[in-house]
């Protein structure tokens, strides 16, 4: 696979949000695998490093494994569109619009992707006491802009509504509060439009938070899982149809549930998911036959600017 035209390469992990410690893991199983293929890749962390620096120390390409903010958020796309530096994934309004879970549920409704009831919530909104709840329980509450399940609490009754809402404004001053599906828990993979075998989730007690999604051994995937032919060609549309509603690129995850009657709801897209040891993309391209080498030189190929 031709990947020559790039002289030395960044792979940028770490950097400052509530995902560093993935995004490092992430960013290294990257780095080693480009280096085995051959490439002249470096690790750039911009808490150690000057992302400024990169085009007088040589660099002409970065590979973006920065999760959450600062770099799934645009931040980081808009440094390198300035320095005109090509790299990896979406581009800055793909990457912030795909952050912000309410602003993508809005644009997703607009183009008749099945997602489940919600409602969004401001911080100073709700020290006003102006807050009246508009769906029924079960709820998952959520920050509006963060990833790996950082401050998402399910609630089933009254009781733990407002301490739940209090953790998830922790995270930022926007939240939302979204109708729980009761059901099973999966995710798509798409590369440049196309859409890879759907993954099914089965974590503990239905639980996927941070450590088992990372950290465990005990979560379930099922690749590819057993759903039946008319209902994977409807999630493959929606799939594809939440990845050009934003305007992503490269490589992105879309996750999604089914309820009891086996109707989808599509939750969020990720556009720079994870490529640990338990990370999803990985998974779905494994299925197809492509290791993950294969997987990171696709993703260092597809490296662009988004803005001419």
């Amino acid at each position: 696979m031709e990947f020559n035209r790039f002289k030395k390469v960044a792979v940028i992990m770490g950097g400052w949000s509530n995902e560093r410690e993935i995004s490092l893991l992430s960013g290294s199983k990257v780095l080693d695998s480009l280096k085995k293929s051959g490439v002249n890749a470096h690790k750039i962390d911009p808490c150690e490093d000057d992302v400024f620096g990169l085009v007088k120390n040589g660099y002409d390409c970065a590979v973006i494994m920065l999760h959450g903010r600062w770099g799934e958020d645009g931040s980081i796309q808009g440094v390198l569109e300035y320095m005109k530096i090509p790299y990896t994934g979406s581009g800055i309004t793909a990457s912030g619009l795909s952050l912000d879970k309410y602003r993508t549920k809005l644009l997703w409704r607009e183009f008749g992707i099945p997602v489940p009831d919600y409602q969004y919530l401001i911080k100073n909104d709700y020290k006003k006491n102006i807050f009246e709840l508009k769906i029924d329980f079960p709820l998952i509450i959520k920050p509006s802009h963060e990833g790996s399940t950082f401050g998402i609490t399910k609630v089933y009754n009254t009781e733990g509504l407002y301490k739940a809402i209090d953790l998830a404004f922790e995270f930022g001053d926007f939240i939302l509060i979204e109708k729980l599906i009761l059901g099973g828990e999966y995710t798509t993979t798409i590369f440049d439009g196309e859409v890879y075998p759907i993954i099914k989730i089965e974590a503990v007690d239905g639980d996927y938070n941070y450590n088992n999604k990372y950290f465990t051994t005990d979560t379930n995937y099922i690749c590819p899982c057993d759903l039946d032919s008319d209902l994977v060609a409807e999630i493959n549309y929606y799939s594809s149809m939440a990845y050009n509603s934003v305007g992503a690129a490269g490589v992105a995850r879309v996750d999604f549930m089914l309820n009891n009657r086996r109707k989808p709801f599509f939750l969020e897209i990720n556009t720079l998911p994870g490529m640990t040891e338990h990370s999803l993309v990985p998974m779905a391209f494994r299925e197809m036959g492509q290791s993950f080498d294969e997987l990171c030189l696709k993703i260092l190929n597809g490296a662009k600017l988004h803005i001419r």
